[in-house]
């Protein structure tokens, strides 16, 4: 065991030796020398075998036959012919190729690697007395509280509780865009804290974390493999014996001893047993890099499939928070807005949230107007009195109630803002209108332009399933180019509809945000969250996309049809070499060690057509003509 230890660990230097033991035969070639000529290269061929025969012997006691046998067979029925030359160049290609294997596969797996290492290792944790103390993260404990200064990495999943700053959350969603982060704020184990000073209170540490599920779940991904990958392997532990039996009887018949063991290296299926778990990790890995988690090989496979896209609504299509949508305003400056904010901005209602939030975008001053008594209508909205002014703020039925009439152009204002779906605020001054505010749930930026995309990818689909009322969802669905629209719906119902779609012989991926509905997550053929770094998206769902973003679901599935589309070439670039070396092997081309060397070649071909994957990235979408901000007094749906 220690020998075969030793040999492991020394690999690389018994490949160089043997590549200067055959240089050195060479060598003697070229001088006459037929004594160092022969010396070399059995030299060079016993060395070089000892690492071949212990992997060969290694997989005999697991019941395998591997390429290793395969191989040592070959080189042993060489040296015993006298083709010493022959064994030492076939053991050394197989060895100098496995080296090269290891170093590119390692960069396939590298975006993996960078992930892992980010893994915060200490902390600095604040005592009662307020003195800090360094130490090592497994040793930190939820409820303690660490501190973290500029530049340095937030170890634990928490809140902050004192101090801000901007941190860098790439490691979480793939997004190196900076986000301001305050007391309050939670943040999460791996980021960045990019300036600022910051107390976090924990809540979570070590694997626990959204960090640490992020690693194990693309680590374990690496290793669920494809339907491409079980029929390879389940094929490879037929296929090799096979091999051997093949190369027996073509030496009986043929009574030809080093033909026989030619088509035992000919027969090596390396290139086809390694082309599609590669093709899966590069494509995993790329995934994780660009703030998709994707789990594994089968998923990758299912998702290359999908042709109907099934949306939630809330919190999916759109971002799942109320704002002023559009702004109509029909006097001479903005007192109507100044006034309504400055009484909404005591309320905790969503509408009085939105239109403050709007006014301060826009840059109102909301402590020019104090209001006086403020009075609420149930079901109507509120009647105030601010510097000896009337100010209502409502619905039609309020103005009604004061016989304030609307102008035609102002029903028409108002219809239009009701038709799309927005909850609509009418502000009166002194019985005149002021303006008309459209309030609605804001649609997810790149949503348009990303649906295209998907179309554009193999979509035929796209569906809503949504709890919102008819008219909202319908007026969503055209905004943003949502085939068909399923409202007034209860979870059970989204459920049924998935069954109902994959009854018809859809492949359905359903999008929700992986907390409300996880049912329709499980039920669908993808479950795809827009997970925003929440545990229960990282768990329930097949795909995570971490920012939340639509060009992350066009990368995924982009990705998911590169990566398929890449394994199949890799195993149509593994059967091409075997019919060409046996073609060859034939005509009488192809050798031992020339076939050696085209087998180590398309190994190294497939390896690097499935680097290709590592650098795949699909076009930003762009910004909508239709969906850009203010223009003049008039606010168009904002993404």
């Amino acid at each position: 065991m220690k020998i075969q230890r030793f040999i492991n660990q020394h690999t690389n230097q018994i490949t160089l030796i043997t590549a200067i033991l055959i240089g050195i035969g060479l060598l003697g070639n070229v001088l006459g020398s037929r004594l160092l000529y022969t010396g070399a290269f059995i030299l060079a061929s016993i060395i070089s075998a000892v690492p071949i025969l212990l992997r060969a012997i290694s997989a005999l006691r697991f019941k395998t036959i591997s390429i290793e046998l395969l191989v040592s067979i070959a080189v042993v029925g060489a040296f015993i012919i006298g083709e010493y030359n022959e064994s030492a160049i076939v053991t050394f290609l197989f060895l100098f190729g496995t080296f090269l294997e290891d170093k590119t596969l390692a960069k396939t797996r590298h975006s993996i690697k960078d992930l892992t290492e980010m893994a915060p290792t200490t902390a600095t944790i604040v005592n009662d007395d307020g003195s800090t103390a360094e130490s090592d993260v497994d040793f930190v404990d939820v409820g303690d509280v660490v501190l973290v200064k500029a530049g340095g990495q937030i170890p634990v999943d928490g809140k902050i509780v004192a101090g801000s700053g901007h941190l860098n959350e790439a490691s979480i969603t793939g997004e190196s865009k900076l986000v301001t982060k305050t007391e309050g704020d939670p943040v999460y184990s791996g980021t960045i804290l990019d300036n600022g000073t910051v107390k976090v209170e924990t809540t979570k540490v070590g694997d626990e974390t959204t960090f640490g599920k992020i690693v194990e779940l693309v680590e374990d991904a690496q290793d669920t493999k494809s339907p491409a990958e079980k029929f390879i392997d389940k094929f490879a532990t037929y296929y090799t014996p096979a091999v051997l039996v093949i190369a027996l009887v073509v030496g009986l018949i043929s009574q030809d001893f080093r033909l026989a063991i030619t088509v035992l290296v000919l027969g090596c299926p390396g290139a086809l047993v390694i082309g599609a778990p590669v093709s899966n990790v590069a494509g995993i890995g790329n995934g994780a890099k660009n703030g998709v988690l994707i789990k594994g090989g089968e998923v990758m496979n299912t998702f290359a499939n999908v042709d109907t896209l099934v949306f939630d609504k809330t919190g999916t299509l759109t971002e799942g928070k109320t704002a002023v949508t559009q702004f109509k305003n029909y006097a001479a400056n903005e007192a109507g807005l100044a006034m309504a904010a400055s009484i909404e901005q005591h309320s905790d209602h969503p509408l009085a949230k939105a239109i403050v939030q709007f006014a301060t975008d826009k840059g109102v001053r909301l402590d020019q107007a104090t209001a006086g008594s403020v009075n609420t209508i149930k079901g109507r909205g509120i009647q105030a009195d601010i510097e000896d002014q009337q100010v209502l703020i409502g619905n039609a039925a309020l103005m009604a109630d004061h016989q304030i009439n609307l102008s035609p152009q102002q029903r028409d204002d108002l219809e239009t803002i009701q038709n799309q779906g927005s909850s609509s605020v009418i502000v009166a001054i002194n019985h005149q209108v002021s303006a008309i505010l459209g309030i609605s749930d804001v649609i997810r930026q790149g949503v348009v332009e990303s649906l295209r995309q998907l179309k554009k990818l193999g979509i035929k689909q796209t569906i809503m399933l949504t709890g919102d009322n008819q008219a909202t969802a319908q007026a969503v669905a055209q905004q943003i180019g949502i085939d068909t629209v399923h409202a007034e719906l209860l979870p059970e119902q989204k459920v049924a509809y998935v069954k109902k779609y994959q009854a018809q012989g859809h492949k359905v991926a359903f999008i929700g945000d992986g907390i409300n509905d996880s049912p329709s997550i499980a039920t669908a053929d993808i479950g795809i969250a827009m997970g925003g770094g929440t545990d229960v998206a990282v768990e329930t769902s097949d795909v995570v996309l971490m920012a939340s973003k639509f060009d992350e679901l066009v990368h995924a599935f982009g990705l998911a049809k590169k990566t398929v589309a890449n394994t199949k070439e890799n195993i149509f670039i593994a059967i091409a070499t075997v019919v060409f070396l046996l073609i060859g092997l034939m005509l009488g081309y192809i050798y031992m060690a020339s076939g050696m060397f085209v087998h180590e070649a398309s190994i190294l071909v497939v390896i690097f057509n499935a680097m290709r994957l590592i650098k795949y990235r699909t076009k930003v979408a762009k910004l909508d003509p239709d969906q850009l901000s203010l223009q003049g007094s008039e606010l168009s749906l904002k993404q």
